[in-house]
């Protein structure tokens, strides 16, 4: 029997836990795509394309607002904080649960 992936999203919360929650996601980013996409999990990654390139921050920028635009969140409360210059990226959203994270794309 075939084992399922693991989802890698971890809640986090600050020390004094009177700030916002966040979730770390872990992201497999395509840049130079077609169309902006969230495609699905791809291992415990979350497969995202974007059509922006892999120039300048175009491509974390597009990968940010997508995302936002999928959760309902505004773009400034999802950042890229490891991976900036590869295609696997752990990315910080700010304000959502780790529930509504995984559940927005469960297959």
């Amino acid at each position: 029997m075939k084992k399922a992936a693991r989802k890698s999203v971890a809640g986090t919360s600050d020390k004094t836990g009177a700030g916002p929650k966040s979730v770390l996601l872990a992201v497999k980013a395509v840049p130079g795509a077609k169309r902006d996409e969230v495609v699905g999990w791809l291992g415990h990654r979350l497969k995202v394309r974007v059509s922006a390139p892999p120039e300048g921050g175009k491509a974390n920028r597009a990968i940010c607002e997508l995302l936002a635009n999928e959760l309902g969140i505004k773009a400034r409360d999802v950042e890229v904080v490891s991976g900036a210059g590869s295609a696997e990226k752990t990315v910080r959203l700010v304000g959502i649960s780790e529930h509504h994270a995984l559940t927005r794309w469960a297959t």
